[in-house]
């Protein structure tokens, strides 16, 4: 449950797109990492006291290793301009009944200026459409899809397996300007656009930002208990279904590693194996670079052959995605893992984007 702790800030150390790191220093004169959601709770000062939740910091988590501003109790935010006693500003409750649960705007709701271009929508016009299981693939995907179509529109949709507030995320932030937008669907909030479900999500990429592409994936963060079922990533097997549902082309990034200590997650991981082969009843493209490592081209080989009943696995040439990855304006990292310490990784999620990107010319 929540461990809580006071303190008095102490430094305002860096901020990015809807979040400020602090410096929080606890009445024992320890000093915590905070991270603080302006939009949830204010923006805080140097001095002022503020309500944490520690939970992860304590527990060593490398995602959300931060203590969480909760609150600044004796300096609370106004109240959003939207009147409180109707609808104008939207009803959509995300992070429901929580302590801190948002209230904002739909995407498709009747006081939203989209409403009339989704109030009837019910297709994706062959939009295809990346899923990955992890948000460290969102770069390398993007990067993929750059290398073919520099131009082209693409659309993030963040799904609720890992952080919900798309503020947590300094990828994001940072890849601001290389998206047509963000779309938080389900519990997560704080894109540029909200939805209630990945299916309206999903028809606002289309028909609100005019995407001419859209990758899926849920925030940093994801959930794993080391069994079969027990993770966050099964939501992509759904998201697949979703695309499908809705006319759109869905295209598997696949989760690959010749680097991850862990069986499960060597060559293709039980993640992929299991949300595309399990969950996804529709059909995928199923995306392999066409230039791993030759022990590592069996072991994936061998682990696609039970899928191929349903998907297309789809070979795809990796010459120049190097130099794309590379050339990324963020920094790719997963698990701790850079680029040249889990190439293949990062090279499965570009060849994706690169396959998505050929779809859509």
């Amino acid at each position: 449950m929540v461990r809580w702790r006071s303190g008095t800030v102490t430094a305002v150390r860096r901020e990015w797109s809807g979040a400020v790191e602090l410096a929080v220093t606890l009445p024992d004169d320890s000093t915590m990492r905070a991270l603080a959601y302006p939009e949830l709770v204010g923006r805080p000062r140097v001095g002022d006291r503020v309500l944490l939740n520690v939970g992860a910091l304590l527990m060593g988590l490398g995602t959300g290793g931060y203590a969480l501003v909760v609150a600044l109790p004796d300096r609370l935010p106004p109240d959003p301009p939207a009147p409180a006693d109707n609808r104008a500003g939207g009803h959509l409750v995300k992070a429901r009944y929580t302590p801190l649960q948002p209230i904002l705007l739909g995407v498709d709701e009747e006081a939203s200026p989209h409403r009339a271009a989704l109030a009837d929508a019910d297709d994706l016009g062959g939009l295809p459409v990346v899923t990955a299981d992890l948000h460290s693939a969102l770069p390398a995907v993007l990067a993929g899809i750059r290398a073919d179509a520099p131009d082209a529109r693409v659309a993030y949709l963040l799904t609720d397996g890992g952080a919900l507030p798309a503020w947590f995320s300094r990828t994001l932030a940072e890849l601001r300007g290389h998206l047509a937008g963000t779309i938080s669907v389900g519990q997560a909030f704080g894109g540029d656009l909200e939805a209630s479900t990945l299916h309206s999500g999903l028809l606002a990429a289309r028909h609100v930002l005019h995407a001419d592409l859209a990758v899926v994936a849920q925030g940093p963060g994801n959930l794993g208990t080391g069994t079969r079922w027990g993770f966050s990533g099964v939501a992509v097997g759904e998201a697949v279904n979703a695309i499908a549902a809705l006319g759109g082309r869905p295209v598997g990034s696949l989760r690959i590693s010749a680097a991850d200590p862990r069986p499960r997650h060597h060559g293709v991981s039980h993640h992929s194996l299991t949300a595309y082969g399990r969950v996804a009843l529709a059909s995928a493209d199923l995306v392999v670079p066409n230039q791993l490592d030759p022990a590592l081209a069996t072991a994936v080989e061998a682990a696609l052959a039970p899928l191929t009943a349903r998907h297309q696995v789809r070979r795809v040439p990796v010459t120049g995605l190097d130099a794309a990855l590379r050339a990324s304006p963020v920094p790719l990292s997963t698990m701790g893992r850079g680029l040249d310490a889990d190439h293949a990784y990062f090279l499965a999620a570009a060849a994706a984007g690169r396959h998505a990107a050929r779809l859509a010319r």
